[in-house]
């Protein structure tokens, strides 16, 4: 995908309005809550920001992927989770507080992280003489740009006009969805025929890189003795990353529309990991909650 305004302006400007979306759901007890959880957070945080990105490390090389895709593998594993691991925690009666609490620590240290990881990604998986390039002081302004800055907004806006915040907090996270579907579907489309040579070998990485951080978030947790939320709301956190955010460094950053074909295919596969965990746990939890009414209905 060549430079066009589709890349240098429609995409930054549509992960922008995703973003401040995300601030307008975001307080500062949400970043607090870090002392109340901390085991809990540590765990997450561990398994988004160094374990996501050496499995996906691991998993592009034992299956012998082409360099732009092993890059964009690195991509999207170096992107951490938004909104969309918040509404499936929430869904799957998970700790949902963990989980935004998660997204948002993880939203700004990565504003460091993901230069540094996509640098060695370019250099560890196209040499030395690769064209493409990434200055890390201009990239991590750019991501703090049209990541930190509209979610500072977000939460400026709540802080200040909280009964505002309320009436836009439900209109933006539907319109985020959408703005990701309609930039899901666009860079497939764009990139069809990269995705047919590929595809046999996007969907084996990322279906593992999806399905091991889940069952890693899960089994970390519980053998740190956490409760089954909060073990859940780390697993979806720890699998579910921000697509959107990963195409658009592909294609508006390092300009290579190639590199953000792992990233869309991920987040297919992520709805699909997202939906089973939301029609599994949620039904169970509601049974759960039903029986613990009858019995209550019962002592009364």
């Amino acid at each position: 995908m060549e430079e066009s305004v589709l890349t240098s302006v429609v995409l930054p400007l549509s992960l922008f309005i995703i973003m401040l979306g995300m601030g307008l759901s975001l307080m500062v007890d949400d970043f607090r809550r870090v002392v109340v959880y901390p085991k809990a957070v540590a765990v997450g945080l561990t398994n988004q920001l160094v374990l996501l990105p050496l499995v996906g490390l691991g998993l592009a090389v034992a299956l012998g992927l082409s360099a732009e895709m092993a890059v964009g593998v690195m991509i999207i594993a170096a992107c951490p989770g938004g909104v969309t691991s918040n509404l499936i925690t929430h869904v799957s009666r998970g700790d949902t507080a963990l989980s935004i609490t998660l997204t948002a620590i993880s939203g700004f240290v990565t504003v460091v992280t993901i230069p540094l990881i996509i640098m060695f990604s370019l250099g560890f998986f196209m040499g030395e003489a690769t064209t493409v390039t990434l200055p890390l002081a201009q990239t991590i302004g750019q991501i703090v740009g049209i990541t930190v800055l509209p979610v500072s907004l977000g939460m400026l806006l709540r802080w200040r006009k909280p009964a505002l915040a309320d009436r836009l907090e439900r209109p933006a996270r539907v319109g985020s969805v959408v703005v990701f579907v309609v930039l899901l579907i666009g860079i497939i489309a764009a990139n069809i025929e990269v995705l047919r040579n590929h595809f046999a070998e996007l969907a084996a990485v990322t279906i593992g890189l999806n399905v091991a951080m889940m069952l890693i978030g899960f089994w970390s947790s519980k053998l740190l003795k956490l409760e089954l939320p909060q073990a859940l709301a780390i697993s979806i956190e720890s699998g579910m990353q921000n697509g959107t955010l990963a195409i658009v460094i592909a294609t508006s950053i390092l300009m290579q529309g190639q590199m953000a074909v792992p990233g869309g295919i991920y987040s297919l596969v992520m709805f699909a990991t997202g939906g089973a965990m939301m029609a599994y746990f949620g039904r169970k939890g509601a049974e759960v909650a039903a029986a613990d009414e009858g019995v209550a209905v019962e002592a009364a």
